[in-house]
């Protein structure tokens, strides 16, 4: 799952191992906790496999304006003296042609249906799937929530306790509204609606039909 996180970061533009860190935290989530220590193996083995590749990092300085006093020059001549980088700071990482179709494979996983964290890290990056792909995972995952819903309800011995019992009627409440959730999903991949687009473009042609 951490190669699919990877791969979906690095489709929107290369990025330094620091920043892809910051990157799979949002991505994943804090309960991740991605480390140094796990990122930089899976980059190693997606770069054997010729997923990804490195790359040099662009490392240009904001431009600083003149300040027209020789001690204003100075000051920025002194912001001007960065000290060198290493090439391991400027190393990045970018997906390769086969990192594509590895991404592809990864996003279009059927048996991600079946694990909480990987469908949501398959929705996450859903906007790379065609409608059919996305449709055929969302119809999986129902049929999955459909199953637990269906193991959730069954009759539950005497024995259970009231805290026990609390716990099972919360995860049950749980997976009904995330099948209600995939429904909706469902609903609006087979009907797509208007709504889905930008609010501020009837405002933009009304300022230029008025100009």
């Amino acid at each position: 799952m951490l190669e699919l996180a990877i791969l979906g970061n690095l489709k929107q533009q290369p990025v330094h191992g620091y920043e892809l860190k910051k990157r799979l935290a949002d991505t994943l989530g804090p309960l991740w906790g991605v480390s140094f220590g796990s990122l930089y193996p899976a980059l190693r083995r997606l770069e054997r496999n010729g997923a990804i590749e490195i790359v040099d990092a662009e490392d240009e300085a904001p431009a600083i304006p003149s300040t027209g006093s020789l001690r204003g020059e100075a000051a920025t001549a002194r912001l001007r003296r960065t000290p060198k980088t290493t090439r391991r700071a400027r190393k990045a990482y970018r997906i390769t042609p086969r990192g594509e179709v590895v991404f592809a494979d990864l996003l279009r996983d059927p048996a991600g249906a079946t694990d909480d964290r990987t469908f949501a890290l398959q929705l996450s990056f859903f906007r790379f799937l065609e409608p059919t792909d996305r449709l055929e995972l969302l119809q999986r995952r129902r049929a999955e929530l459909a199953d637990r819903l269906a193991r959730s309800r069954r009759p539950r011995g005497p024995a259970i306790d009231r805290y026990a019992r609390s716990l099972a009627e919360h995860r049950t409440d749980s997976v009904e509204r995330d099948l209600a959730w995939i429904d909706a999903l469902i609903e609006g991949e087979r009907h797509p609606a208007t709504s889905d687009e930008p609010t501020d473009r009837p405002q933009e042609q009304e300022q230029g039909a008025t100009a």
